[in-house]
């Protein structure tokens, strides 16, 4: 298979964690007779640096020629002080809409070898963790009206403001269905309905799309109690679906309650409806992990490369229908650390098997772990 990739390192240990990702493609594309094409874009503050823009429009546009993109984290506290619109965070955004990417999937399962990692009480990981966060990406606070005045006292004042058509609910919804229906056929709807006009409106539409979907059991919670219940109770939940501000929120705290932050991938796709690419089609996708950019980090070796590692795995899976592919990658990842190797952030939970380990082991040891084991 034939297939380009664009590649935005990003900021902070994004350049390390998505180089870790492309070995392990190249390894993939060695082992299965692919031809992945990379494409160097930047975006972020390494963009504002050079362009003195997060995203050019000439970046945009070469992404949208892309098969997918594989994205590191961008920002760090070098842009902090810039203005809103300026900010290395807009990048991301500028991608999402550009590239018509609506729903951001983030699976979210513990991983057996990790579960001394989780803060969580081992009664309540003996139940399970194994869910779905089907986040809407493209509409929201993130995307509305926004501003600054001055209020009738003189005080300074800002606005943010939330917006959603029945559309664009209606769409990420039937996202979440398809993927319950590949599940346990269990779905919530999480909003803040008893004060939020949006979430009310997400109500009456997930009614209308919930009857579509018969054999899905629908329940819906409000976000302070979802964000509860994933602490108290997570083996309740199998898919999640929820707006983009709210899913940002959830999505970082359930992926604490695997061990760490640095595990945990993500696919943001278009109009596919939760499904894999047709045989022998591309769809196109954007893979990052859900991690930041960590500068105080960067360049140490202590970043953790799996959550890229395993976006790529979901890029093989969503945008190219490569199954075989992304099952090999995710079986190296476990293999790996059922050998015991674990970086900075997870070292110390699981024994090692080896005398040749060293735990912890760097971004590099890692990276190249996973490699052989592919």
């Amino acid at each position: 298979m034939r297939a380009k990739i664009g590649v935005i390192r990003g900021d902070g240990i994004g350049p390390e964690v998505v180089g870790s990702a492309l070995e392990v493609l190249r390894a993939v594309s060695r082992k299965f007779h692919h031809n992945f094409e990379e494409v160097e874009l930047l975006a972020g503050g390494c963009s504002i640096d050079t362009f003195g823009e997060p995203l050019t429009a000439q970046t945009l546009e070469q992404a949208m020629q892309c098969d997918a993109v594989l994205l590191g984290a961008v920002g760090g506290p070098k842009w902090d002080s810039l203005p809103g619109a300026m900010r290395p965070e807009r990048a991301l955004l500028g991608l999402r809409s550009g590239l018509g990417v609506y729903a951001n999937l983030r699976p979210v399962k513990l991983i057996p070898q990790l579960k001394e990692a989780s803060p969580l009480k081992l009664e309540i990981l003996q139940r399970g963790i194994d869910l779905l966060i089907v986040r809407e990406l493209t509409g929201g606070m993130y995307f509305g009206n926004r501003g600054r005045f001055t209020d009738q006292a003189g005080n300074a004042a800002a606005f943010d403001t939330e917006t959603y058509s029945a559309p664009e609910i209606q769409r990420i919804l039937e996202v979440g269905y398809e993927a319950a229906m590949s599940r346990s056929k269990r779905l919530c709807v999480v909003d803040k309905a008893n004060v939020l006009e949006s979430s009310r409106l997400w109500r009456e539409v997930a009614g209308s799309v919930a009857g579509r979907y018969p054999e899905v059991t629908t329940s819906y919670l409000y976000v302070d109690n979802c964000a509860m219940q994933l602490i108290l109770n997570p083996s309740q939940f199998d898919v999640i679906v929820t707006s983009n501000m709210f899913g940002d929120i959830l999505s970082d705290e359930a992926s604490v309650l695997t061990g760490s932050i640095g595990m945990l991938p993500s696919a943001s796709l278009g109009d596919m409806r939760g499904g894999k690419a047709e045989s022998g089609t591309v769809r196109r996708g954007l893979y990052e992990p859900i991690h930041g950019s960590a500068p105080d980090i960067a360049g140490t070796g202590k970043a953790n490369p799996l959550g890229t590692i395993l976006s790529a795995a979901m890029m093989l899976r969503y945008s190219f229908n490569l199954e075989t592919e992304a099952q090999a990658i995710e079986k190296a990842v476990e293999t790996v650390l059922d050998s015991g190797f674990r970086t900075a952030d997870i070292a110390g939970h699981g024994e090692a098997k080896s005398e040749k380990l060293t735990i912890p082991a760097t971004t590099e040891d890692m990276t190249r772990e996973v490699v052989r084991a592919v």
